[in-house]
């Protein structure tokens, strides 16, 4: 697993999360039964405390804690240059990383944390109408690596759904969410 992809993902969903307008984010997401709101905070939320873990520090709440604040972008800045320098660290893919569900390898917790911004990412975007600022190779190659990896141990309520049809020739961030279990 390489930082580079982590670096990748946080540009790009930076980049949805800069267009987002903050008065919508009561909005549906494409994650059922979660708003932009609630999607936005997960990923804000996952990335503090990813980075305390890596930095073996306490994380400031718990993963749905209110992480957003009054300013959801400057919330998302602030928590992906935290994460960024997480991962930066010298031997960050070396060891254990707690997560939720329990200790994983830190190459494996890498590879569950480019998952959370590629995919959640794409869900803002395209419950935004901004699909068009996706990387287009970056959703495909998580596309190959989920499949690969037998991704079908994740789908399961709190997860992933089952997967949905996408619909003929879309595009690989539409593939991806499908794949996830996203109705489009």
């Amino acid at each position: 697993m390489s930082i580079d992809r982590i670096d990748a993902a946080l540009t790009t969903t930076g980049t949805v999360v800069a267009a987002l307008d903050p008065a919508k984010l009561d909005g549906p997401s494409p994650c059922p039964g979660w708003t932009l709101h609630t999607e936005l905070n997960h990923l804000v939320g996952g990335m503090r405390i990813f980075a305390a873990e890596l930095t073996g520090t306490e994380p400031a709440g718990e993963h749905e804690s209110d992480w957003l604040g009054a300013d959801p972008r400057r919330a998302w800045t602030e928590a992906a240059a935290l994460d960024r320098a997480a991962w930066h660290r010298p031997g960050a893919l070396d060891g254990v990383v707690r997560l939720g569900f329990g200790p994983v390898p830190a190459g494996l917790a890498a590879l569950i944390h480019l998952t959370e911004l590629v995919v959640h990412g794409a869900d803002l975007a395209v419950a935004t109408g901004h699909g068009h600022l996706l990387d287009e190779p970056m959703c495909e190659a998580m596309l190959a690596t989920m499949r690969e990896a037998g991704f079908d141990a994740f789908r399961r309520p709190g997860m992933f759904g089952p997967e949905r049809p996408a619909p003929a020739g879309a595009p690989a961030h539409a593939r991806l969410l499908a794949y996830t279990g996203r109705d489009l």
